[in-house]
């Protein structure tokens, strides 16, 4: 049962759902099925250095780095 995040496409909705085998989640606001799936920060994370304690407004949009867009090494 992984837990999945998603952004919907029509109302911009930032939720997670818990997806089983080929079910579709659907956004719990709009019910669109337009959904953007985001990389899980907990997924990506192994530890906590200085760097990345202090807060952001947002995880990296392209590798799901806590630290913020542009804090990886990622071209």
């Amino acid at each position: 049962m992984p837990i999945f995040e998603y952004i919907c496409k029509d109302c911009r909705q930032h939720f997670e759902a818990v997806v089983y085998g080929v079910q579709k989640p659907e956004c719990p606001s709009c019910h669109s099925g337009r959904l953007e799936q985001q990389l899980s920060v907990f997924a990506v994370g192994a530890g906590r250095s200085a760097a990345s304690s202090r807060p952001s407004a947002a995880p990296c949009g392209t590798c799901g780095d806590p630290r913020g867009p542009g804090s990886c090494a990622l071209d």
